[in-house]
């Protein structure tokens, strides 16, 4: 029996990480911030997170059974995390229905279509997020109140998030340091007492899980520290200038989808770049587009924008920057 030789581009490595170690680590990295999302929401982000896990797992299984007609991998766990990360970027008090249907459209659009795991350009759980904003713009930007709707579901008290009460206020004319006294300070906001999608109000239990990530090397420091490094940078010039107009930098990395968005959405492996210079370039449209968003855009927040445009960008990034051909020699010097 003649051997089949199997060609692939490079990187090549041996070691004992899989698919389903990596994916399954991600898993356990976003506990601290899973069980800081349970004591500040409660039933309604234990809830959403479930039917949104179970909503993609059950979707891809079927799309691969009943459509591909390929053998069914949701053991690899990849379902599994886009199921818990589009919850991450939903609100607690959302109903079911659109859960599931964000589900449905982020593995069956944003995955499946592309091919499955490994072929998707965009990031799927963006995708599914995304589709609701645009699709369901009220229920999705209607935020339970931390603490105060633990034992609420749909009925959950409301309010406006940090970002949206800053650019409510901005459009009425009011200053920056006004209206920072309405809010939480840094401290509160580090640790999470805000409104917010599920995953993105505690930057200290995020942490925590990049930690994990970078313990376990699931992925690298460049995509996290350069693009909150930029939007850092950017809104720090912005304050400069103009302090009355622009809230502090510390403000902008601790509110909204930053940190979420640093550690997991924008280092996903299938949509990011393949190389460190790459990440570095990446990483820095992803903070510029963001801030240029939210002072500039409709919208209070723009770091799914972002992502999901700098992933479109990804194939041109990888094309002119490129690792080293294998063997090429490396001039000293």
């Amino acid at each position: 029996m003649s051997k089949i030789l199997t060609v692939s581009p490079s990187p090549h490595i041996v070691g004992d990480q899989s698919l389903q170690k990596m994916m399954y680590g991600v898993v356990i990295s976003l506990i601290p911030a899973f069980l800081v999302t349970l004591y500040l929401f409660g039933i309604g982000a234990l809830i959403t997170t479930a039917i949104s896990i179970l909503s993609c797992v059950l979707v891809e299984m079927l799309i691969q059974r009943f459509l591909l007609k390929t053998p069914v991998a949701i053991s690899d766990g990849s379902a599994l995390v886009t199921g818990v990360l589009l919850a991450f970027n939903l609100p607690s008090n959302l109903p079911w229905w659109m859960v599931i249907i964000g589900a449905a459209f982020a593995i069956g659009i944003g995955k499946m279509t592309f091919g499955g795991l490994g072929n998707n350009p965009f990031n799927p759980a963006l995708v599914g997020r995304v589709f609701l904003l645009i699709s369901f713009p009220v229920q999705m930007t209607s935020w339970p109140l931390p603490v105060q709707s633990r034992m609420h579901y749909l009925d959950a008290v409301t309010g406006a998030t940090p970002l949206g009460t800053l650019k409510e206020a901005l459009r009425n004319g009011e200053a920056v340091p006004k209206i920072m006294d309405q809010l939480p300070d840094h401290m509160h906001l580090f640790l999470g007492q805000m409104g917010g999608s599920l995953g993105e109000v505690s930057a200290l239990a995020l942490i925590i899980g990049f930690a994990w990530l970078l313990y376990k090397k699931i992925i690298t420091w460049h995509i996290p520290v350069f693009m909150v490094g930029t939007i850092f940078a950017f809104t720090g010039i912005l304050w400069l200038i103009d302090p009355v107009n622009n809230a502090t930098p510390l403000f902008h990395i601790l509110t909204g989808g930053v940190m979420l968005g640093a550690i997991y959405m924008a280092t996903d492996l299938v949509t990011s770049p393949m190389t460190k210079k790459g990440m570095i370039l990446y990483a820095m449209g992803i903070g510029i587009i963001t801030v240029i968003i939210r002072k500039f855009g409709a919208y209070p927040e723009g770091v799914s924008f972002a992502i999901l445009i700098m992933n479109a960008c990804v194939p041109l990034i990888n094309k002119y920057i490129k690792p080293k051909r294998f063997g090429e020699e490396v001039k000293n010097g």
